[in-house]
């Protein structure tokens, strides 16, 4: 049902770029709101009202990646200027609970995207991703953070 709800919150978004004539992003995002509120408006079944819950989530969930990133690109600006004798490369082992494809695939892009870090494998039985850290000062923590700021909340939005 969510599926549906936002194909034609998409196709509602669209009719609106066609019916001002504007064809740029900030028409399309704020026909996308209008369409949002439209179906929001409409809607009665108690399934469906999933949907609406759902996408405020998701856009959290990218503004908090957003600045992970940016705090993520300051933090390895700082450190290239460490004399390389300070840096601390490894790589470790983050055991997943993330099950099915799309969730291991998704967390691993975050992940990756995160400069600093970089996804080196994933396991054959998809129980741990194995991660590229160019200054890692604790293992423990390193793992505690991916599980609880990255794996938990897109696990929340996706199950």
């Amino acid at each position: 049902m969510t599926k549906s709800l936002f194909l034609t919150n998409l196709i509602l978004a669209i009719i609106w770029v066609m019916a001002t004539g504007t064809l740029t992003e900030e028409n399309f995002i704020f026909g996308f709101f209008i369409g949002f509120g439209i179906l929001w408006i409409i809607t009665f079944k108690k399934e469906e009202r999933k949907y609406f819950s759902g996408i405020p989530k998701w856009f959290g969930f990218g503004v908090f990646i957003l600045l992970e990133i940016i705090k993520a690109n300051f933090q390895a600006l700082k450190e290239s200027f460490y004399p390389k004798s300070k840096l601390e490369p490894g790589i470790v082992k983050v055991p997943l609970d993330a099950k099915t494809d799309i969730e291991i695939s998704i967390l691993s892009n975050i992940i990756s995207l995160t400069p600093g870090t970089l996804i080196m494998d994933v396991s054959d039985d998809k129980k741990v991703i194995y991660v590229h850290v160019m200054h890692l000062l604790n293992k423990d923590k390193f793992i505690n953070d991916i599980k609880q700021k990255f794996e938990k909340p897109l696990l929340e939005l996706m199950r």
